[in-house]
């Protein structure tokens, strides 16, 4: 596999804005977060950030840091029933598992624009507050009809984008 950017077709260089994975996200079931966290820290991740998040989400996060990098594990737990993350883990068989993975963008409205356009099917009417007050929206697991990626995607935009992870 070449680095050469030249190797790319021009129209993948027109991607508004997509910059790295930002985290991925896994739901566990209510009332485990903090055990979650206990053993995550035992492996040497770091919390940086607790929150509850109203709204359609309905979900206590806790995101990890892994190691002194900027990847991140969020951690997800259900605060109520109607929580679309409770709903998953009720497929599941009540367990927790993969919730989503994220990409960080320069803009979360020209990605959206950008990928609406395109024809991809997005959960959200609009990018919107998301936690640590970055703005974001969710792509559907089956976005393209033709293609189906079967996972959920995030795309968040980071009021402090390009700053590293704070310590």
């Amino acid at each position: 596999m070449s680095t050469n950017q030249e190797a790319f077709p021009a129209e993948l260089l027109e991607v508004p804005g997509f910059e790295f994975v930002d985290h991925v996200a896994i739901s566990v079931p209510r009332g485990h977060l903090d055990a979650q966290v206990s053993a995550y820290k035992m492996l040497g991740f770091r919390e940086l950030h607790r929150e509850e998040v109203y709204g359609t989400d309905q979900v206590r996060e806790s995101l990890l840091q892994v190691g002194d990098s900027q990847n991140l594990i969020q951690l997800l737990e259900p605060l109520t029933e109607d929580s679309p993350v409770q709903k998953a883990i009720d497929k599941a068989g009540g367990r927790g598992g993969l919730a989503h993975v994220a990409f960080r963008v320069k803009s979360a409205q020209t990605a959206f624009s950008y990928l609406k356009e395109k024809g991809f099917k997005i959960i959200d009417a609009a990018p919107r507050p998301g936690s640590r007050g970055t703005t974001v929206f969710f792509l559907h697991p089956k976005s393209r009809e033709d293609t189906p990626f079967g996972v959920l995607f995030e795309c968040v935009e980071d009021p402090g984008s390009g700053a590293a992870v704070a310590h």
